[in-house]
């Protein structure tokens, strides 16, 4: 047994391939596991705080402070959320073309720590902010220097967590070798501490941060995130000689180029009846796991067509000619499109969560005692909601499902995924009903015309739309990042993660357009829209009943794609789908718990970036 494990400790030295920072062979000895991942969890956990600590209450001081209207602040606070969140594409871009992932956090992370310090000194010095507001009189909005630096502050923090969040993981990762049985373990313990990092971040951010910013003053709170954020990154820094560094492999981009684009140049030829007659590489050093040959969309087979002209030369362009397994993986890629497309409005809905949802908590009886609740802290029901949603899914979850489904695991990622969405869905309907009952109780107390006012209705109204969309973020974010790291093929698990950080990031944006639309139609010059700034002369109930309804038509059309989708391991001729559970006794290619990432099966590979 001593052999074996000596055998296999020298084969996995063999294949350690990690550099150290002067660039030569990494010493496992000084370099990676625990420390420096300790570490890079701190930056990501900072991040998190600052991110969500200006995002979750910027939408009040937009109002209140800027004197912003109340569509404008939301679509503000949205599109915020989904500049970061898609740039995260461009982030990992950089880090798997150019500058590989340390490079990337460190340029990133300043970035934001620059973004946040021009926010903090645009909240303190008082050119920078309209007067404020004159009784029976007009209140003046910000002018265009004071939004430019407003949106400047804005787009640079969204530009620096765009580059960190692509990297974060996937370098905390790297400190870990994959064929080292040991370490292994480690890094699938990693992923679970990203997670409570992540967790805890928000949880300080929805708290500690919300109050000191309502009764401390902005700045203050701003310039706690401004101070956090820098000393992570000095702290980053002194760790370089700790840290284990891979070199950049390229962006799979390229290769879904490569495979339309020689697709698209071969298309006047003619597909043979025979698959073997198509180009696949030295198929002797084809791995055995590689996706078979499929019929669907067979018009990109024409990238693997070899004409006359190709076959004098020793080295066609892969412009011209591409493998038959890169455009099996491209066809994998098109084949979890409908899903990727089918999970934006979950993160549609999440975006009223810190939008009108804060602002109607603003307008409602927050007293505790002596103690006001910030209206923001609301929130803290939605982190809540995750973290309980964790605890119990294994405890009391999924025994319960495992015995009505047969699988493993309790749901498959499907499953999760449309558990998520259908809780999202009851969330609004929750929140159109809270709406109707808080604005019912100001016209009847006589409020209608004093904007400010907030009825004797206490904020609890608001819990169970809360509490609805983080359980349903429980679920649909363990169950969309699983899906795309294990569906997607394995040059692509990098991009894979990028697809789902883009969906959130076209959910707030999907929210901003839907906001824009929904103004501009029910407004008139005799009465005011539904978003009025008036939340009582307004109708966000009617707003949240339409988005409700947009979320069960797609829920409805989800259900009819997850039934149509084939699982990878099912087309690799493993049984495991979502029409057919897998049973209990058959592990093989089981998805993970929601809380037990660290299991080897379902662990994420160390390319991955999530959130």
């Amino acid at each position: 047994m001593e052999q074996n494990g000596e055998q296999n400790s020298s084969a996995g030295a063999a294949k350690f391939e990690a550099l150290d920072f002067k660039g030569h062979p990494a010493d496992k000895a000084t370099t990676g596991r625990w420390l420096p991942a300790v570490v890079i969890l701190g930056i990501e956990m900072c991040e998190r705080m600052t991110t969500l600590g200006i995002s979750v209450n910027l939408v009040t001081y937009l109002e209140n402070t800027m004197h912003l209207p109340s569509a404008q602040s939301a679509n503000i606070v949205t599109n915020f959320l989904g500049t970061s969140f898609i740039l995260s594409l461009f982030g990992g871009f950089l880090a798997d073309t150019f500058l590989g992932r340390y490079l990337t956090i460190a340029i990133f992370a300043s970035i934001q720590s620059l973004g946040v310090g021009v926010l903090t000194i645009s909240t303190a010095l008082p050119q920078f902010r309209p007067h404020p507001c004159i009784h029976n009189e007009r209140c003046e909005e910000a002018d265009g220097l004071q939004l430019f630096v407003l949106y400047l502050s804005l787009y640079l923090i969204a530009l620096g967590t765009g580059g960190l969040k692509s990297s974060v993981s996937g370098f905390g990762s790297d400190q870990f070798d994959e064929n080292d049985d040991k370490e292994r373990s480690q890094m699938d313990y990693f992923f679970n501490r990203f997670f409570f990092c992540i967790s805890l971040g928000s949880l300080l951010a929805v708290t500690v941060l919300v109050y000191i910013q309502d009764n401390v003053g902005r700045p203050w709170g701003y310039g706690i995130c401004a101070v956090c954020m820098m000393s992570a990154i000095l702290i980053f820094l002194g760790g370089t000689r700790t840290y284990r560094f891979k070199k950049a492999t390229g962006s799979p981009l390229t290769q879904i180029l490569q495979v339309v684009v020689a697709s698209w140049r071969n298309r006047k030829l003619k597909l043979p009846a025979d698959v073997g007659q198509l180009y696949d590489g030295n198929k002797a050093s084809l791995s055995h796991n590689r996706a078979p040959h499929t019929d669907q969309f067979r018009c990109l087979d024409r990238a693997s067509i070899i004409d006359s002209s190709m076959e004098e030369s020793s080295n066609p362009s892969r412009w011209r000619l591409c493998t038959l397994s890169k455009v099996e993986e491209v066809k994998i890629i098109i084949r979890m499109l409908p899903i990727w497309a089918t999970t934006i409005m979950f993160w549609t809905i999440y975006a009223q969560m810190v939008t009108f949802s804060v602002e109607q908590a603003s307008h409602m009886n927050r007293n505790m005692g002596n103690f006001q609740i910030p209206a923001a802290s609301m929130t803290v029901f939605f982190v809540s909601a995750i973290l309980v949603t964790i605890a119990l899914y294994d405890r009391i979850i999924m025994p319960l499902a495992r015995g009505w489904t047969g699988h493993q695991q309790g749901f498959t990622t499907l499953q999760k995924i449309g558990f998520g969405l259908a809780l999202s869905c009851l969330a609004m309907v929750a929140a159109a009903l809270t709406e109707k009952k808080r604005s019912h109780e100001g016209r009847a107390h006589g409020l209608l015309d004093k904007p400010n006012s907030s009825v004797p209705m206490t904020v609890f109204y608001l819990v169970p739309q809360f509490f609805l969309v983080g359980t349903g973020e429980a679920f649909i974010y363990t169950g969309q990042l699983d899906f795309f790291i294990r569906e997607s093929p394995p040059g692509m698990k990098t991009m894979s993660t990028g697809l789902f950080l883009s969906t959130l990031a076209l959910g707030f944006f999907l929210s901003s357009l839907l906001v824009s639309i929904v103004n501009h139609v029910t407004t008139s010059s005799s009465r005011p829209g539904w978003l009025s700034n008036n939340l009582y002369r307004g109708r966000l109930d009617k707003f949240y009943w339409l988005v409700a309804i947009m979320s069960l038509v797609n829920f409805i059309i989800f259900l009819m794609f997850a039934k149509w989708y084939t699982y990878t391991d099912t087309v690799m001729g493993k049984h495991y789908n979502f029409q057919e559970p897998e049973k209990a006794d058959e592990k093989e290619a089981r998805p993970p718990s929601i809380s037990s990432i660290d299991e080897k099966e379902s662990r994420p590979p160390s390319k991955s970036s999530i959130e």
